[in-house]
């Protein structure tokens, strides 16, 4: 607790700090968007402070639990849509426009897949989670190789297709909700904002995310609060490719390349097999693209 008897949440970043991951909340919550949580400026005004190697920023604490910890109630995911609503809605001033990047439908992510799709075959493991890693990844040789590929069809057709960009958040998931007691939410962690088509946000509602996410329901409550959106199937469709390939590089990352303690790694294992669940993200994926 703080002087005035209240309670702060002091976050810490060491390495590079991108004025952006506070510029947008900010901007967000300035312009009266709900359930926005910005960070507390300076006496000077400043959204950060410095602590020998460290960025320091400020928050109001917030006793709650994220999405896959309890569910949003009905009225909660009809606000969500429409905060979404507001957020791809809203006019960017030109200084915070020059710091957000710009969708490229990059294949980053695509051709890291395919190095690691590779790698699996050709090299023996010694510690067991990697062995498990790789096991998997033979085993869904033939779906992982569908999903790479027609992200990237898709990704190439986007490239040509002339859909608005806007603010996204770009990480929509359950664990980037904020769910409090008293009923109130925040949507966090603006770290991969960027100017894009509103279905890079749209692909997580309804996408079964989580077993708090099943759906169906749940997306007829947000697009209540969303309002009339026409959404682009193929853009639709990419975004949930890649979100799953993103993953896939990123874990496979964790798993075979870094010095993460094995309980990580193991934790990295289970989100990355459990897209591959029936019902879940990749099938998920499948059904949305009719191309």
């Amino acid at each position: 607790l703080a002087q005035d008897g209240k309670a702060y949440f002091l976050k810490l970043r060491k390495g590079i700090f991108e004025e952006l991951i506070v510029a947008v909340p900010q901007f967000l919550e300035s312009q009266g968007i709900p359930h926005i949580l910005a960070p507390i400026p300076t006496l000077k005004g400043q959204l950060w402070g410095n602590l020998e190697e460290y960025r320091m920023t400020l928050y109001p604490f917030v006793a709650g639990k994220d999405g896959y910890e309890t569910t949003l109630s009905d009225r909660q995911w009809v606000e969500l849509g429409a905060a979404m609503r507001a957020v791809h809605t809203a006019r960017i001033p030109p200084d915070l426009r020059q710091m957000l990047p710009q969708e490229i439908y990059s294949s980053r992510y695509r051709q890291a897949v395919r190095e690691f799709q590779a790698q699996v075959v050709s090299t023996t493991y010694e510690d067991p989670i990697s062995t498990r890693l790789a096991a998997f990844m033979q085993e869904k040789q033939a779906e992982i190789s569908r999903l790479v590929e027609r992200g990237e069809k898709l990704g190439q057709a986007l490239q040509n297709r002339p859909l608005e960009f806007v603010l996204c958040h770009a990480d929509l998931h359950a664990g980037n909700l904020l769910i409090s007691g008293d009923e109130a939410f925040y949507i966090v962690d603006w770290d991969s904002a960027l100017l894009a088509p509103k279905e890079c946000d749209l692909m997580f509602a309804g996408a079964g995310m989580s077993s708090n996410w099943p759906g169906e329901r749940e997306a007829e409550l947000f697009y209540q609060g969303y309002g009339p959106a026409q959404v682009d199937a193929i853009a639709l469709a990419y975004y949930r490719y890649e979100r799953v390939i993103q993953d896939v590089a990123l874990f496979c990352e964790e798993i075979f390349l870094s010095g993460e303690a094995d309980r990580d790694r193991q934790q990295a294992y289970i989100y990355l097999t459990s897209q591959f669940l029936p019902g879940h993200l990749v099938e998920i994926a499948f059904a949305s693209d009719r191309f």
